[in-house]
C-alpha cells in the first residue's frame, strides 16, 4: 500500500473524508517570476567604500575586545603588553573579568524604556553616564595624542577625566586641552613633601575640582612582561624589542616628530626617570599622609586603591569623600580578590552617602551595570580606552566610548529599566564559581 492509500485508511478511521490521493502526492508548486530592479536594489545595499584606514578598521570594532585586536596589530609588542599585561601571574586581571562575565542579570518585564536616561550625578556633578576615565602612565607611548586626546573625548561625552601623577601631559596641557572638562589628578604622594604641596597647588591652579590619592603601590608590581621586553625604568630595550618596534614605522615616525615621552609633570624635578620613578613609589606612605592630603587639598577627595572594608571605612572617617575600590587592574599585587566582589562590603562599611567607585576589568557596558547593582556610583576605566587610543587615537577613545555606552544603554533597556537611578542590588547575583562577600570577609 503506498503513502497515500495509507494516509486515506487513516483519515476514514477517525472520521474525516480523505483528500485525493492524487492530491496528497502531487509537489508543491511555487510560482516563479523575474525579480524587479527595485527588489534587488533593495537586497543588495553595499556598504560605500571607506579610503580613511583608521575610519575603516574603527567602524569594524563593534566591542572593546575588537579595539584589543585592533591594537595588538597597529602597535609594538612591548607597549601592548604594557597595556593588556599585569603582575606575576595575572591571575587578579583574570578575576576581574571573570567576575563580570559571572554576574547574572534579572531582568523586569512590561516596562516602558523607550528613553532611557543614562545619566548619574557624581560628587555633586551630573554626568552623562556612570563612566569616569581612568588615570594612566606612559599614555603617549601608546599613541602620540596622549592624555590630550582623552581629556577632549571625556569633555565632548561629558565624563571626568583623571590625569596621572605619571602621565606624559602636564596639568596644564589638560587644562588647555580640555578647558571646560572636569578634569581630575590622580596623585602618588612621594617622600618630598614640597613637591606634594606643589602638585596640589598645580591641580587647584588648573581648575581640577577631584584629587584621587593612589595608595596601592607601596612598591611597583612585577610585571614580567614588561622585564623581558626591556620596558622598565630607565628603559633597557631587547634586540628583539627594538626589531618588533621598527616594523610599525608610523608609530615610530609619531614618536621621534613629537616631545620626548616622560613624566611630563615631574619634568624639572632634578635626577633620572629611576630615581623619579623611585620616589613614586613610597613604602613610608601611611594614614598620616591621608590627613595632610585632607588639609591641603580643599575640594573633593578620593582613594584608590581600597580592596578592604575597614580601610574603606576609615578612610572616609579620615574626611575622603569615597573611595575606588581597585586592584590597579592586576598590575600590582597579584592574587587579590576582583573589585566586584569586594564591592559589596565596602559599600556596607561606608554607608551611602559615600562616593564609591569601581576600577578593573571594565570591558562591557552591561560590566557598569553590574557594578552599579552591587553598590558602586560610577566605574573607571583605563585598558578599555587604551586600546582604542592604540586602535586610532582621539577617534580610537571615542569609539570605545560609544561602544561602551550603546551597550550600557542596551543592557538597561534590555533589564526593563529606563533610568541609571533605578538599577538596583536585586537585579543582579553572582553565579557560580564566584566567591560571594562573606567568603572574601568573614566576620566583618
Amino acid at each position: 500500500m503506498n503513502r497515500g492509500a495509507e494516509v486515506a485508511v487513516e483519515a476514514r478511521a477517525a472520521g474525516v473524508e480523505p483528500v485525493a490521493a492524487e492530491a496528497l502526492e502531487a509537489p508543491h508548486r511555487i510560482r516563479r517570476q523575474l525579480p524587479r530592479v527595485s527588489e534587488v536594489r533593495e537586497l543588495l545595499q553595499f556598504r560605500a567604500p571607506v579610503l580613511d584606514p583608521v575610519r575603516r578598521r574603527l567602524e569594524r570594532a563593534l566591542t572593546i575586545e575588537d579595539l584589543r585586536a585592533i591594537g595588538r596589530r597597529t602597535t609594538p609588542r612591548a607597549v601592548f603588553d604594557y597595556v593588556d599585561g599585569a603582575a606575576e601571574a595575572e591571575v587578579t586581571a583574570q578575576r576581574n573579568l571573570d567576575a563580570f562575565r559571572a554576574a547574572v542579570f534579572m531582568p523586569e518585564g512590561l516596562n516602558s524604556v523607550a528613553d532611557p536616561d543614562l545619566s548619574t550625578e557624581l560628587l555633586g556633578e551630573r554626568i552623562a553616564f556612570p563612566l569616569v576615565f581612568a588615570p594612566t602612565g606612559y599614555t603617549r607611548m601608546m599613541h602620540h595624542e596622549g592624555e590630550a586626546a582623552v581629556a577632549r573625548v571625556a569633555q565632548r561625552n561629558g565624563l571626568p577625566y583623571a590625569l596621572s601623577t605619571v602621565g606624559t601631559t602636564t596639568i596644564e596641557e589638560v587644562r588647555d586641552a580640555a578647558p571646560r572638562g572636569r578634569n581630575w589628578f590622580q596623585l602618588y604622594l612621594t617622600n618630598d613633601r614640597a613637591l606634594n604641596a606643589e602638585m596640589v597647588g598645580r591641580a587647584l591652579a588648573a581648575g581640577c575640582d577631584t584629587v584621587i590619592l593612589t595608595i596601592d603601590t607601596a612598591v611597583a608590581g612585577g610585571r614580567h612582561k614588561d622585564t623581558r621586553n626591556g620596558l622598565t625604568i630607565p628603559p633597557s630595550l631587547t634586540a628583539q624589542t627594538f626589531l618588533d618596534m621598527a616594523r610599525f614605522p608610523y608609530w615610530w615616525l609619531n614618536k621621534l616628530a613629537t616631545a620626548p615621552i616622560n613624566f611630563a609633570s615631574l619634568r624639572d624635578y632634578p635626577g633620572t626617570s629611576a630615581d623619579v620613578a623611585g620616589m613614586l613609589f613610597d613604602p613610608g606612605l601611611d594614614w598620616d599622609d591621608l590627613e595632610w592630603l585632607r588639609g591641603a587639598w580643599p575640594h573633593r577627595l578620593l582613594v584608590k586603591g581600597v580592596l578592604n572594608p575597614h580601610d574603606a571605612r576609615r578612610t572616609v572617617e579620615l574626611g575622603a569623600d569615597g573611595v575606588v575600590v581597585s586592584n590597579h587592574g592586576g598590575r600590582q599585587l597579584d592574587r587579590t580578590p576582583s573589585t566586584l566582589e569586594a564591592l559589596p562590603p565596602i559599600r556596607e562599611a561606608v554607608g551611602p552617602d559615600a562616593t564609591v567607585l569601581l576600577d578593573s576589568g571594565v570591558r562591557n557596558g552591561q560590566d557598569i551595570i553590574a557594578a552599579i547593582a552591587r553598590g558602586a556610583d560610577a566605574v573607571m576605566i583605563g585598558r578599555a580606552y587604551l586600546f582604542g587610543l592604540m586602535a586610532g587615537g582621539e577617534r580610537g577613545v571615542e569609539r570605545a566610548v560609544e561602544i561602551l555606552r550603546a551597550e550600557y544603554r542596551r543592557g538597561l533597556q534590555l533589564l526593563g529599566l529606563d533610568a541609571t537611578s533605578k538599577i538596583a542590588p536585586h537585579h543582579v547575583r553572582m553565579g557560580s564559581g564566584v566567591s560571594g562577600a562573606d567568603d572574601l570577609y568573614p566576620g566583618r
